[in-house]
């Protein structure tokens, strides 16, 4: 009883009013911010979506980056298009690269973002629980962080032009990488989640509604599947050429139909009762849109359809032989949409399953606090600390993904093209092997998952 009451005793104080509360909120803890607008939350969640907030804040800063009218004041800072005559350099004779500066910020803003989360994923290693004086800083101080970022974000638009852009491009096509498998690995543990909870349910009341819904879900993911096969083949091959697309298209297509047979074969549902045709049609459907996002960054002509297209200004891009390339296309807003997605999935929750948790480094069930505290916090509308006896979450980790993050929306805002040595940015069939590789070691990654309980078993694969 004496540590509950000293516990409520410091809530009361740090409810208390006065002059020092407004200062408090500026310096202090992530529930202390919000004060009593948000209903009760754990401590551990605000402070990652606070985290997630300066991330998008970032790709905010990109996008108006990417805007013609701010692209034409960008011509003061000093990495412009600018050579020792003070001539614009010309694009195989369409535009200059003034056109190319707002894509030139953007790397900037995303270096800074990385760099930004890089420094907290270093100070925060090997932090166990709240206790660590370290994890005040995770949860607190947001208006000093806000300045730090903010500082960072000026510096990073000073840096020379110089390599700066080609060896940040190869950083950010490793990064996209992965991030690309993180995508899948939160995936693959949705579907899961998603399929056993409704399993559960029809069990519970005995209705058959559930096993409806997830077969029209299954159903409709199939079905968008192949509309996305067929549309790949329409857009982006042609007869007697693209022979790369045909093949990537077809590859990928077999490769989801034996996984979708290996999901429902008796010896893997026994191992795995939860195992079944819905996990493996997200799955195709999210391989048959990574496949799409590799091929538009095909650099030919006749097998690339966003290669021909025109900004709303009038002007156009110059591609690697001159064709004309266009930045907001269907590919990169529809990534950058899964991109919002899997970012505040990767802040809000954690997984219901043991293996995805090892891998995420975060904890299945995270230590509450005693029921009467809890009475107390929620009664005051107010956030409270879960991570007192561990964090739910690796904070090191955590900043990581959003390192890995900052260097994915880069790639994908700039639809991976690459700075020339010429001033310009081409497409390259380096984007294209990324994204195909990320495909095919996702499948293989999914396949692990349903073989593993056969293959270890005396491994627990619940």
């Amino acid at each position: 009883m004496d540590g509950r009451m000293m516990r409520r005793m410091r809530l009361k104080e740090e409810e208390a009013p006065g002059p020092g509360n407004t200062a408090s909120c500026l310096c202090g803890s992530a529930p202390c911010i919000l004060c009593s607008c948000c209903p009760c939350s754990h401590n551990s969640t605000l402070s990652r979506l606070f985290f997630t907030v300066f991330l998008f804040l970032g790709v905010l800063v990109c996008v108006i980056m990417l805007s013609p009218g701010v692209e034409s004041q960008l011509y003061k800072l000093p990495w412009v298009c600018n050579e020792g005559t003070g001539s614009h350099v010309v694009l195989q004779g369409h535009i200059d690269c003034g056109s190319l500066l707002g894509h030139r910020a953007v790397y900037r803003m995303c270096f800074a973002m990385a760099a930004f989360f890089f420094l907290f994923s270093l100070l925060m290693v090997c932090v166990r629980s709240s206790r660590d004086p370290r994890a005040a800083i995770q949860n607190g101080f947001w208006f000093f962080k806000f300045l730090i970022f903010v500082g960072i974000t000026v510096g990073a638009f000073y840096i020379p032009d110089g390599s700066f852009s080609n060896i940040w491009f190869y950083f950010g096509v490793v990064g996209s990488f992965i991030f690309l498998l993180i995508q899948l690995l939160l995936l693959i543990d949705f579907a899961h989640s998603w399929n056993q909870r409704w399993l559960c349910k029809a069990e519970e009341r005995d209705s058959r509604a559930w096993y409806a819904g997830l077969f029209f879900f299954t159903l409709l993911f199939y079905a968008l599947s192949i509309t996305a096969v067929a549309l790949l083949f329409v857009y982006y091959t042609q007869p007697g050429a693209c022979y790369e697309g045909k093949v990537f298209i077809g590859l990928n297509l077999t490769l989801c139909v034996c996984v979708s047979i290996v999901a429902v074969l008796p010896k893997i549902q026994d191992a795995q009762p939860n195992s079944g045709l819905l996990q493996a049609s997200v799955i195709t459907l999210y391989t048959m849109f990574v496949t799409w996002l590799a091929l538009s960054n095909v650099p030919d002509q006749k097998c690339n359809p966003h290669l021909l297209t025109h900004f709303g200004n009038g002007t156009v891009l110059a591609g690697p032989e001159g064709y004309e390339t266009h930045w907001w296309d269907a590919p990169s807003i529809v990534g950058l949409v899964v991109f919002i997605l899997c970012t505040v999935f990767i802040s809000l929750r954690s997984s219901d399953h043991r293996q995805v948790n090892s891998l995420m480094q975060t904890e299945e069930c995270p230590p509450v606090l005693g029921a009467t505290q809890q009475q107390v916090v929620v009664s005051e509308g107010r956030a409270f600390d879960n991570e007192q006896d561990g964090v739910t979450y690796s904070y090191s980790f955590f900043h990581l993904c959003l390192v890995l993050a900052s260097v994915h929306i880069m790639m994908t805002l700039t639809s991976w093209y690459r700075p020339g040595e010429t001033r310009k940015m081409i497409s390259t069939w380096t984007a294209v092997w990324v994204k195909i590789c990320a495909s095919w070691t996702g499948l293989l990654l999914y396949l692990w998952t349903l073989v593993a309980p056969l293959l270890l078993p005396n491994r627990d694969f619940s």
